[in-house]
């Protein structure tokens, strides 16, 4: 036994080199002076007064930021409520149905998503742009959300919104008092991961752009095609960094949210 746990934490070991190495690789470069990935001269921040000097890359960034936001926002409040609906369903038929369909937008390929929302914004004739990006944001974050709520609201007994009844509270006291509370940190799971999803994105941002309007993701692809440039490696570090954040920060408020939760169960 001690032996196949030895073999597992190598083989863990192993998985997290093969996966942080090239990260790690890109950050280190990111201060090299020589402005090549081949030989490390001088430390230098170089390239990181470049990007932020960089004005276009600047709105691009809060592009970026507003679409990841508004996106994650809104498909956590559609999401939530979809998936409280989804749970009430009586026929059991009907609720499998409309899961598996949930979880075959998550599965698809984001070349197909991306290819059907361009065909989809043409016939309507939206323009390209930040309505485009902003509304495929919203639809591909809403499966994340209501896979990430599902499970709290499937933990949570039914005695506890029959108890609230009984004693005189409304549906809406119901939802706000009882429901809401309880699956909080799913609600929180459900909105940092499709902060990540937004941000992360390039397949189906790379259709539905245009208009002068771009993103982190698909100018990152741009700028690589021009040539190796250490501003990359400098974008790159910060944007992992700063998921490295969002990471830690929901670790906490999950954490928090869970504790609310036993204290609210204990009284």
């Amino acid at each position: 036994m001690k032996k196949l746990s030895k073999i597992s934490v190598l083989y863990l070991v192993l998985v997290f080199i093969i996966l942080y190495a090239p990260i790690f690789y890109l950050i280190f470069y990111s201060f090299n002076s020589g402005g090549t990935m081949n030989n490390f001269q001088n430390f230098t921040w170089k390239w990181y007064k470049e990007l932020f000097q960089d004005t276009r890359l600047l709105v691009i960034v809060l592009n970026t930021v507003i679409i990841a936001l508004l996106s994650a926002s809104i498909a956590t409040i559609i999401g939530v409520f979809g998936a409280i609906s989804i749970s009430m369903m009586r026929r059991k038929q009907l609720r499998n149905t409309i899961l598996s369909l949930n979880n075959v937008l998550i599965v698809s390929p984001d070349v197909i998503i991306g290819a059907s929302f361009l065909i989809f914004f043409t016939i309507l004739g939206i323009k390209l742009g930040f309505v485009s990006v902003l509304l495929s944001h919203i639809a591909f974050c809403i499966p994340i959300v209501v896979i990430m709520v599902l499970p709290k609201l499937q933990e949570m007994s039914p005695t506890l919104m029959d108890a609230a009844f009984d004693l005189g509270a409304s549906w809406r006291e119901v939802l706000s008092k009882v429901i809401l509370p309880y699956i909080a940190p799913g609600i929180y799971a459900g909105f940092f991961m499709a902060l990540t999803y937004s941000l992360d994105d390039f397949a189906v941002t790379f259709f539905v752009t245009g208009n002068g309007f771009s993103t982190l993701s698909v100018e990152i692809y741009s700028l690589a095609r021009r040539g190796i440039s250490l501003n990359i490696n400098a974008l790159s570090a910060l944007l992992f960094f700063i998921t490295l954040l969002l990471v830690i920060g929901y670790y906490f408020v999950s954490k928090r949210a869970v504790r609310r939760n036993k204290t609210g169960v204990n009284q």
